[in-house]
């Protein structure tokens, strides 16, 4: 399939954009999802859509993101976390919670320690997207800050 972009003018800024084609790509899975907006579905119920907003927003900081990223080649304790992103302990714990309230790690206590997973890759493939998208569009120039 040939990906076409075109480019629009939305919101008095000029983006590119996929053609429907491209787009209906871009979206494709191994699996049809209730929730494609190219299905034809019912309407996404508003519960979900909330829920799906508190998630976007505890994955909305970068010492987040890196905390999913670490997790995601394996499981980590704080001072793991620490050493590896240079952060506090304190900050590194603050961010844990808010991860933990949202589902997306869990930790399970040995000792003294909590040793933090991410509760699944749905997660994991999320963060990934977005960094994939931010770094295609600082390379075109096409990156928002």
């Amino acid at each position: 399939m040939n990906v076409h972009i075109k480019m629009e003018v939305i919101c008095n800024k000029e983006v590119r954009v996929p053609t429907t084609d491209a787009a209906h790509h871009s979206l494709a899975r191994s699996a049809p999802s209730p929730f494609d907006p190219l299905s034809g579905a019912a309407p996404i119920p508003k519960e979900s859509l909330h829920a799906a907003g508190d998630l976007l927003r505890a994955l909305a900081a970068p010492v987040r993101i890196e905390i999913v990223l670490q997790l995601l080649q394996s499981s980590r304790c704080v001072h793991e976390l620490v050493g590896s992103l240079g952060v506090s302990q304190p900050l590194i714990s603050q961010h844990l919670r808010v991860l933990k309230s949202a589902g997306v790690v869990r930790g399970e206590r040995t000792g003294r320690e909590v040793l933090y997973e991410l509760v699944d890759d749905h997660l994991a493939r999320i963060v990934l997207d977005a960094l994939e998208h931010a770094q295609e569009g600082i390379a075109d120039g096409t990156a928002q800050h």
